[in-house]
């Protein structure tokens, strides 16, 4: 036999020995892989990915917890999910994700645990429970001190005061409110007037094309984004005209100028205002005592009948109250059904502004002062008012110091308390936007009334509107 016959018959079977391996080799694949899907399939659907962001689940509402799976899910009703601790939430499925979007901000520095019950593959297969936890991040917030040594600055601090940073001086700062990106102050350089928009930290500062000199007030966020609001007056305001206390919002995401809020068929000159929560709508309240739910450029603004002020909405929340004639009153903004605001029970003194806790039948946060027969103030006990009326009290202030706001943080879990100290010798400053020099903000836990610090300062980025 000649060596080229001999190499011929090796070659060929060295061949069929590679053949029957790499059969036998995709054969044992198949197998296995029909088995890991029957596995998977006879243990119903199981997590493989998780997308969460604890800090943005703190700072606003909408947020989102996405469990991913291993097979294409049966729709997900609300009714097979439990969070814990209790908050408000919505479901939704797609694919081989369930996602849980959050309706309100979660609490500061908590664990969370998310059980969805009897979640079921497309097709066959029994079902599974999936569970997932997460810790939020403590709460941080911005703070403004007036008059420091290196000027007016506003700082970022945690609830225990021992970690405040300053992140944006200037010699005159009137207010600022914080958005969901950025911070946007309200200065003034001798008598011109700036908004000034910076990142979290105060650094990239713009301007904001303001409609000209004049004089910048009441400066609000919206709940969540970018969006902001101020009014506006010329600087030049006479008897023979002018604009004055005109309504402007603005986006703090991007350089378009704002856009004025037209308000038609009677005064335009705006009182006081406020964004509802997850809309583009602003319930407005005009110098003629108007009642108007509008959009952001005021082209279809729906009256809502007369008021003497606005109280507040609540994060997460299309309930206002305000206050009219006939007493305090909470409107539903959403058709404009509204109802008496509940009667605290056995009151401990005047009750002052409802400022609304975020959360279903939560209540609010209210003042009480004690004023003595001759009209001299005893004390001021600032209470959270239950839905039933009960008076639940959180913070006694004697009656030498003034409160000069209550505002919530953003899952309801704190109330912040602005007070002057010793009214009597604690003059006002010469802002636009005066204010008593030496102020006080303290922190209270709404549910325990306990008492968590009290930071020296004002405008804390909870609050969306500057103390009144």
């Amino acid at each position: 036999m000649s060596t080229d016959s001999r190499r011929s018959r090796s070659r060929t079977r060295r061949g069929r020995a590679f053949a029957v391996a790499f059969a036998a080799v995709l054969i044992g694949l198949v197998v296995v892989g029909g088995i890991g899907g029957v596995v998977a399939v006879a243990q119903g659907p199981r997590v493989t990915d998780v997308q969460v962001d604890p800090a943005a689940a703190v700072a606003a509402s909408g947020s989102r917890v996405i469990l991913t799976t291993t097979q294409s899910l049966e729709t997900v009703d609300a009714s097979q999910v439990s969070v814990e601790p209790a908050t408000p939430f919505t479901v939704d499925t797609a694919g081989r994700s369930v996602g849980v979007r959050f309706t309100l901000p979660l609490r500061d520095d908590t664990d969370y645990r998310i059980t969805v019950d009897g979640v079921s593959g497309l097709g066959a297969g029994p079902s599974s429970t999936l569970t997932e936890t997460f810790r939020t991040p403590p709460l941080q917030a911005y703070l403004m001190q007036r008059g420091t040594p290196d000027g007016d600055t506003i700082f970022q601090t945690d609830l225990r005061g021992e970690a405040g940073l300053p992140v944006f001086v200037h010699p005159h700062i009137e207010d600022f409110r914080a958005t969901a990106n950025h911070l946007v102050i309200s200065v003034r350089d001798g008598d011109t007037a700036r908004v000034i928009i910076t990142d979290p930290d105060g650094q990239n500062a713009r301007d904001v094309a303001l409609p000209g000199p004049g004089f910048v007030s009441n400066l609000q966020s919206a709940d969540r984004g970018e969006r902001i609001g101020f009014t506006f007056s010329d600087a030049d305001l006479s008897a023979a005209g002018g604009r004055e206390s005109r309504l402007f919002t603005v986006s703090a995401a991007d350089d378009a100028p704002p856009t004025e809020v037209g308000l038609n068929g009677g005064d335009v000159r705006v009182a006081d205002y406020r964004f509802v929560p997850d809309t583009d709508s602003m319930l407005v309240l005009t110098f003629d005592s108007r009642l108007l739910l509008t959009d952001a450029e005021g082209g279809n603004a729906a009256p809502l009948g007369s008021a003497v002020s606005i109280d507040g909405i609540a994060r997460g929340s299309s309930v206002a109250i305000v206050e009219r004639l006939e007493g305090i009153r909470e409107i539903d903004l959403t058709d404009g059904s509204e109802q008496g605001l509940v009667q605290p029970v056995d009151p401990p003194g005047l009750a002052g502004r409802a400022t609304p806790v975020p959360g279903t039948d939560a209540g609010t946060i209210r003042s009480f002062a004690d004023i003595s027969a001759d009209g001299v103030s005893r004390s001021t006990t600032v209470a959270h008012v239950e839905t039933d009326g009960t008076v639940r009290p959180l913070l006694e202030v004697p009656g030498s110091d003034t409160v000069l706001q209550t505002c919530v943080s953003p899952s309801g879990r704190y109330a912040a308390v602005l007070i002057a100290p010793r009214a009597v010798d604690n003059p006002f400053d010469r802002y636009q936007l005066p204010l008593p020099e030496r102020l006080l903000t303290h922190l209270v836990e709404v549910d325990t009334g306990q008492e968590v610090v009290a930071l020296q300062g004002f405008d804390l980025s909870w609050c969306q509107v500057p103390p009144q």
